[in-house]
């Protein structure tokens, strides 16, 4: 196994001194502490590096962390792609999103499982990883380098969100880097963002949900129809599996044409990126960990297995498809 030193050695050896970096991602705190440690890694290694995400951030913890941890990103729509030479993902893979794909990268670092053809200049795929935080934790760590109170604190956000506080996808690489994060983070930025969690719109939403959910052997599903804030399907689905006797959620709603699914499940079933590939994979992008997935579905595609296509058929085939893929229990 490629020692953690060799790994950024490598990495570092396909960058210039006169090299112009864009770091895309889809932005979540993962991503962004991800995306803020390769800007600390190349500092005065290249001549630029620029953070450019495609999602619409409307969650108020992730706008918390992005003005408190000072990310410095722009919206990829803003960036002429034309003026950099190098081009990294992290926390993703080139096939997870559209936006993604049109880009032959030069990084690609990741702790979701491997899902696309792995060549490229430095591919560094862990999915026995609860974040892509604490890779890059440990990169910082090979390299010798203190993390500043802000990135440090990004760094923490990142393990703490991604592993849901060490109960989900956590191990022992996760509990150290968060060991060697506490000591640099100042913990008033991680109070900040973790509190800043619902809006009142969120708050309304959720209402709108807890009345028109469907729970079916020991499932809980909720379609939103059309929605404008896609992250609030991930509250909801957050917040069905903590009702009793409930170890999967799924929830879904329409998206500037897209179907998002988002699925939860308590660990102890089958896993939640398994199930979403098998059951959304042939209409978009599907996949995920054990216990999180997210598929994004061309409507257009569903459109061919749907006569007639509105919010309460689609209800309905999110329902049938998560039957028809697990049987009527997912184990």
């Amino acid at each position: 196994m490629t020692s953690n030193r060799e790994k950024i050695k490598q990495l570092l050896s396909h960058f210039l001194g006169t090299s112009r970096v864009l770091v895309i991602i889809n932005a979540d705190p993962d991503a962004i502490a991800s995306a803020m440690a390769v800007k600390r890694i190349l500092w005065r290694r290249v001549s630029e590096v620029v953070i450019a995400y495609f999602n619409r951030i409307t969650r108020p913890d992730n706008l918390a962390m992005i003005e408190y941890t000072e990310a410095g990103m722009v919206p990829l729509a803003d960036v002429d792609k034309s003026l950099f030479d190098k081009f990294v993902v992290v926390d993703s893979q080139p096939d997870h999103n559209e936006n993604f794909s049109s880009i032959k990268y030069d990084a690609i670092i990741d702790h979701h499982p491997l899902s696309f053809c792995s060549t490229g200049p430095f591919v560094d795929i862990r999915p026995d990883y609860g974040a892509c935080s604490t890779m890059f934790t440990e990169y910082l760590r090979s390299l010798k380098v203190k993390p500043s109170a802000k990135l440090a604190s990004a760094l923490m956000l990142g393990i703490k969100t991604d592993t849901a506080n060490f109960t989900r996808q956590a191990s022992s690489r996760d509990i150290r880097a968060f060991q060697f994060l506490y000591k640099y983070a100042n913990m008033n930025i991680v109070t900040k963002v973790e509190r800043a969690y619902m809006t009142e719109s969120d708050l309304d939403f959720l209402g709108n949900a807890i009345r028109q959910r469907i729970i079916r052997d020991n499932r809980a599903f909720y379609h939103a129809g059309t929605i404008h804030k896609p992250d609030e399907l991930v509250v909801v689905a957050d917040f069905f599996l903590s009702i009793a006797g409930v170890n999967w959620s799924v929830v879904s709603g329409v998206v500037d044409k897209k179907l998002i699914v988002i699925l939860r499940n308590d660990g102890l079933r089958k896993g939640a990126g398994k199930t979403a590939q098998e059951a959304f994979g042939k209409f978009g992008s599907a996949g995920g960990h054990k216990t999180m997935a997210r598929a994004e579905l061309d409507i257009s595609l569903i459109r061919k297995e749907i006569k007639r296509v509105n919010q309460k058929a689609l209800s309905r085939w999110v329902l049938e498809r998560i039957t028809q893929t697990a049987g009527k229990k997912i184990e």
